[in-house]
């Protein structure tokens, strides 16, 4: 039967309240002042290498096209994943008193982590917040009872957060195409509900002003036979990544401010292309020559083939030969090394990174041309880190574990993102033993997992067992001394006789 949608915050409210809200976001939009901002579709195919081929006047754009196959240098790539390949989390960390207990919970948490593919996955939320706003992390409890964690997008997740308080989720809806039936389906997530919906369309469309919703229906969740349960969470299982908050609430591309100069870029390399075409060799020139006629077209007949193997000649001693100046192609590559500059102080990459040549730079200069991008990295983990935190509380909570669905001191171990070598990090650990410094907090500090670092514990303890036991010192022996001469020595003293102090 339809849904009902004139109820404010009913199901069908919800339904299509939030189904425009995300389809609204993947087309571009432009607000009052004429300014446009790039949709979720054009993120995606700048991040891909897709970017629109520009205009060039005077050109076939059918040649453009081909020449496109070309020119695509997809910088925007690299200010994408030159601080995705820095954005490695570790593991989590409790606080708390007794240390056991804390070491425990960690574990736990590095198991949940493991068992759902984090390690790998985490990467696609990075960049998927980084290239296109925002990533979501689903949190549900398995067949197992076990927490199940799973990457969304943008482009089939939106929450609405609560009026006047963005850090607690009102609702959550979920819309995709089902391939193995055809049809489109959806799940909305409320803090004390969750439903179910179908519809036929493959896709679908929400006006905002209809009171029903005709073209769904109630469609049973997985697992159950309802098209609504109670939401056993007591909470919407989204948890949010939001990219540059800062510069929009609602997240802001890593490569979103450079999108123009990705054009800049894209049109100089054409240009560039189109010089070496047609102007990067020679052109000749006849002047006073008579082109003859095909008397059977009337089409002028070309005097003379472009081959450095022939000699142009005419018995007209009055024709002139000569050429054109090539045309100078150092202007258009300039043009590109500003368009990448540009990029690159904007976007805070490395120019190394984008330039590809280091010559006799020291270590200290490329740290220092790495300074921003480190500091931008740091700032995503600061975001990216109270995420992770918010889904493992869920996870706990999935568990059971209210202790730990309610820990606030849960803190993310996140990956150094500066480029250190094995011998600084060696003398630095030297350095913090001397001053304190636990082994185990040293041993994070070297980057080590704590895999790596739990199987480091158990191996000490094993080399400490199997080490020989130290020899006990041997009781000291008495010093033999040498008997005295009997025969008297004549002039010999009674002191001469009394024992030396060394």
């Amino acid at each position: 039967m339809p849904v009902a949608s004139d109820e404010v915050e009913s199901p069908g409210w919800w339904l299509q309240r939030l189904g425009k809200k995300l389809l609204d976001e993947r087309p571009d939009s432009r607000d009052c002042d004429g300014d446009v901002t790039p949709g979720l579709d054009t993120l995606t195919k700048y991040a891909e290498g897709r970017a629109p081929l520009p205009h060039v006047p005077g050109i076939d754009p059918r040649e453009v096209a081909e020449w496109m196959k070309d020119a695509r240098t997809n910088w925007t790539s690299l200010v994408l994943d030159s601080p995705v390949e820095r954005l490695g989390v570790d593991g989590f960390r409790f606080g708390g008193a007794d240390d056991r207990d804390s070491v425990a919970a960690d574990e736990d948490a590095h198991r949940i982590w493991r068992e759902n593919g984090m390690k790998a996955d985490s990467s696609l939320i990075h960049y998927g917040a980084l290239s296109q706003r925002r990533a979501f992390v689903l949190v549900e409890k398995g067949d197992d009872g076990r927490p199940v964690l799973t990457h969304e997008t943008p482009r089939q997740v939106v929450i609405e957060h609560e009026q006047g308080n963005r850090r607690k989720i009102a609702a959550g809806l979920k819309l995709w195409r089902d391939d193995w039936t055809g049809h489109t389906r959806a799940t909305l997530w409320t803090p004390e509900w969750v439903y179910g919906f179908v519809t036929k369309q493959e896709a679908p469309t929400f006006s905002g002003r209809v009171a029903t919703l005709r073209s769904w229906d109630a469609f049973a969740l997985p697992g159950t036979k309802e098209s609504e349960v109670e939401n056993a969470m007591k909470r919407v299982p989204l948890v949010d990544f939001v990219n540059r908050r800062n510069r929009r609430p609602t997240g802001f591309a890593e490569h979103e401010d450079v999108l123009t100069i990705q054009n800049r870029i894209t049109l100089s390399l054409i240009n560039l292309i189109a010089a070496m075409k047609y102007g990067a060799f020679r052109q000749r020139w006849a002047a006073g020559l008579e082109v003859d006629e095909d008397p059977v077209t009337g089409q002028k007949i070309t005097p003379f083939q472009l081959d450095i193997r022939k000699l142009w000649t005419t018995e007209d001693p009055d024709v002139r030969f000569g050429e054109f100046a090539s045309t100078d192609l150092v202007p258009y590559v300039r043009a590109v090394e500003a368009g990448v500059q540009d990029l690159a102080a904007i976007s805070r990459t490395p120019p190394h990174y984008l330039i590809g040549a280091v010559v006799n730079v020291s270590g200290d200069a490329l740290k220092a041309a790495e300074t921003g991008l480190v500091a931008k990295v740091r700032d995503r983990q600061t975001g990216f880190g109270e995420s992770w935190e918010d889904v493992m509380r869920l996870a706990f909570r999935v568990l059971g574990d209210e202790a730990k669905a309610t820990a606030y001191d849960l803190e993310t171990v996140w990956r150094d993102p500066e480029s250190r070598t094995v011998s600084e990090l060696a003398d630095a650990a030297v350095k913090k033993s001397s001053a304190g410094v636990p082994w185990r907090q040293r041993m994070e500090d070297m980057g080590y997992t704590p895999t790596q670092i739990s199987r480091m514990e158990i191996d000490r303890a094993a080399d400490a067992l199997n080490a020989a036991p130290a020899e006990e010192p041997s009781s000291p022996q008495p010093r033999a001394v040498p008997d005295r001469d009997p025969r008297p020595v004549i002039g010999r003293r009674q002191e001469d006789d009394l024992p030396v102090a060394a």
